[in-house]
């Protein structure tokens, strides 16, 4: 199943940018955002680490050249230590994950935030919610209802 969403969900991220011209976040982010639609939170907690990596992005960028493959990697770099953290914080015995604002995957929010550097964070929140939520859709019509996702 896991295998269905994410393959689904660069296709649905291909023809959007082909058709909107307008990134979901990166190739596969939109399958893995709808395998967590049920989970709201931590779509947050991701989005929350997305621009936590794009100020750091931001702050690096004053001090070095930092385009095209420097950036893309230093997003994902940055963005899988912030998720990292985020899986392991403990704040006053209340963990992140009794939030569940842990975010999904580990280059998921380096994905995001470098598209948010690229295109806008409004543009690329909007295409990323639409694409996920055609692929969810899109999987209930083929598997014939709700489907579940043991990720």
């Amino acid at each position: 199943m896991v295998e269905a969403v994410v393959g689904l969900g660069v296709l649905v991220s291909l023809i959007f940018t082909e058709l909107l011209g307008a990134s979901a976040g990166g190739i596969v982010v939109p399958g893995y955002i709808a395998m967590y639609l049920d989970r709201p939170m931590q779509i947050i907690g991701t989005l929350m680490v997305s621009l936590a990596t794009l100020v750091v992005i931001k702050l690096v960028s004053r001090f070095t050249l930092l385009y095209g493959k420097r950036r893309m990697v230093l997003s994902i770099l940055v963005g899988f230590i912030l998720g990292w953290l985020t899986r392991n914080a403990v704040f006053a015995n209340i963990t992140i994950y009794d939030l569940e604002l842990q975010s999904i995957g580990y280059i998921v929010p380096g994905l995001i935030a470098n598209w948010f550097e690229r295109q806008g964070i409004v543009k690329t929140i909007c295409v990323m919610m639409i694409a996920a939520v055609v692929v969810r859709l899109t999987l209930i019509i083929i598997f014939g209802g709700e489907v579940a996702f043991h990720v």
